[in-house]
């Protein structure tokens, strides 16, 4: 009692927000149902069997798509330990309230998996964050059960769960990592392991992205022997993945000299990716999550199996929305009903390591597949991008303006995209 008296206090001191009941889910909102037992773990050798599935939303274009769907029997025995960090985040048509996501999500912290590392939240309000971040067990964090028990509502959402594979553990290496960039919050986690961010280059950022012919003279191994000071961003604690997250957003800097259209920076970022899996495309395993400002998200996945390993390391998705279904946790025996909670105009895309509910349609990400979300909509290429550019969620910054018209068409020509398309609401 008295060191979550503490806590709260903590909390309040640190986070001078009035809670308030709002849309979406509170503790007195969860609506219990017959106890599952967990199932005995057992490893599993290769990914789940797909099932064909698709996202059902006559609303969007989405709907004539199918993806790899995993069988919600399938994700009842996908309780073996992973070994991996997990991913949870979340993206909002309308602002929405993430405490039963993050209820289930919190207990893989040290109670239903051993990932007791540290864990971290980032959740965008305007163009401000609210970070949390503790190199405690998430199950047992008295943070993170205040999280978990008080209505916060967003549009964008980044949670991680620390199993520490590189780096100390200490409050430095815990995800979301974030950075200024453009007058925007940038936002990352990570799970994996990535060969060219490895221990053994120690502090030394390697290039990415396009570079002059200056540098590229002071290149060895692919490593940057010399000018490192010249990074703008580098990383304070000593994990791969915050290596990761400044060598992408330096790249992008270098890259682009004023905010890119949505479309040119999936393109670029997906280049970006392709140059560091082609190091070692066996021995890459880069899934991540990377919030872009308020309204969007993008999510990769290139899975994988660690030496000696043989649990999958993959990235999962579903988009609830109308009409709403009730949904029961595969962590704790919690469910809840969402239509009785929802309107019409809400639509919500979750994104996680591993499927956290047992009786909805989660899709598997495919190899090496880049996904933009917006307004808990998945763009799955870089001409979709134009949709959200054209209602108004594009990068936003107050320093810098947004891309204009001009450009925007500019962009939509070499993509050989009419605006008529969006108007006409025909898919691209």
């Amino acid at each position: 009692m008295k060191s979550s008296k503490l806590a709260a206090a903590f909390f309040a001191c640190v986070l001078p927000v009035k809670f308030s009941s709002g849309f979406g889910v509170s503790s007195s909102s969860f609506r219990k149902h017959e106890y599952r037992p967990t199932p005995t773990p057992t490893p599993t050798p290769t990914p789940p069997q797909l099932s064909t599935s698709r996202i059902k939303n006559s609303a969007t274009r989405h709907n004539n798509r199918h993806h790899p769907s995993l069988n919600p029997s399938e994700a009842q025995t996908q309780t073996s330990t992973s070994l991996q960090c997990q991913l949870l985040g979340m993206n909002c048509a309308e602002p929405t309230d993430f405490t039963f996501s993050f209820k289930g999500f919190k207990m893989r912290g040290g109670e239903t998996d051993v990932h007791c590392h540290g864990w971290g939240l980032v959740l965008y309000e305007g163009r401000g964050i609210r970070a949390f971040h503790d190199p405690e067990p998430c199950s047992s964090s008295p943070i993170a059960e205040l999280v978990s028990n008080h209505s916060m509502r967003t549009l964008n959402m980044i949670s991680h769960i620390r199993y520490a594979t590189q780096g100390t553990v200490c409050l430095e290496n815990v995800h979301p990592f974030h950075r200024e960039m453009w007058g925007i919050q940038w936002t990352f986690a990570h799970n994996g392991d990535v060969p060219l961010f490895n221990s053994k280059r120690g502090h030394v950022l390697p290039w990415i992205g396009k570079v002059d012919e200056e540098d590229k003279m002071e290149q060895k191994d692919d490593r940057c022997e010399v000018r490192y000071h010249e990074r703008i961003y580098n990383p304070i604690g000593d994990t791969d993945s915050e290596k990761i997250f400044c060598s992408i957003i330096n790249a992008l800097k270098a890259k682009f000299n004023s905010l890119p259209s949505l479309p040119a920076l999936y393109e670029y970022i997906e280049e970006l990716l392709d140059e560091i899996t082609s190091h070692d495309k066996d021995g890459t395993i880069l899934n991540f999550l990377l919030g872009c400002g308020e309204h969007v998200q993008f999510a990769y996945s290139w899975p994988g199996s660690r030496p000696g390993s043989n649990v999958w390391n993959g990235l999962h998705y579903l988009v609830r929305e109308p009409p709403f279904k009730s949904a029961s946790l595969t962590d704790c025996d919690y469910g809840v009903d969402f239509d009785k909670l929802t309107n019409e105009n809400d639509r919500v895309a979750v994104i996680a390591t591993k499927p956290l509910t047992l009786n909805e349609d989660w899709i598997e990400f495919e190899r090496g597949q880049l996904i933009l979300f917006e307004a808990g909509i998945p763009h799955l290429t870089p001409a979709e991008g134009f949709e959200p550019e054209l209602s108004g969620h594009g990068l936003d910054s107050a320093c810098l303006p947004q891309v204009n018209a001009k450009k925007l068409e500019e962009d939509m020509r070499r993509y050989k995209v009419k605006r008529s398309f969006f108007a006409a609401g025909a898919g691209i």
